[in-house]
């Protein structure tokens, strides 16, 4: 026995299956911000060398774990969230004339 599938059938069924896939999927994002690092990894997000590293987390000023005697990791989302603490705010609108040079 064969069933025949209408195209407007087979797209109704497609939607309810992505509309039921979809909790299951989650958001890529949240999965990105999980991901721990280490200071070569840091280094290369950061773009800094892993002397600076080192010096903020003696002085402990960027969160950090320490999983043994010298092995340190770094949560990414922590360090995203350091980052946004440290943002200086623009100025508002620039209210006086403009020269054009």
């Amino acid at each position: 026995m064969k069933t025949v599938i209408e195209p407007e059938d087979l797209k109704q069924i497609v939607e309810g299956v992505i509309v039921g896939l979809k909790p299951f999927l989650g958001n890529k994002d949240t999965h990105v911000d999980d991901i721990i690092l280490d200071v070569p990894g840091l280094c290369k997000y950061l773009n800094v060398t892993p002397k600076w590293i080192r010096k903020k987390t003696h002085l402990k000023e960027i969160p950090y774990h320490k999983i043994s005697n010298k092995q340190l990791r770094f949560r990414k989302r922590d360090i995203d969230n350091w980052l946004d603490s440290l943002k200086i705010p623009a100025i508002s609108e620039y209210k006086g004339r403009l020269k054009a040079v």
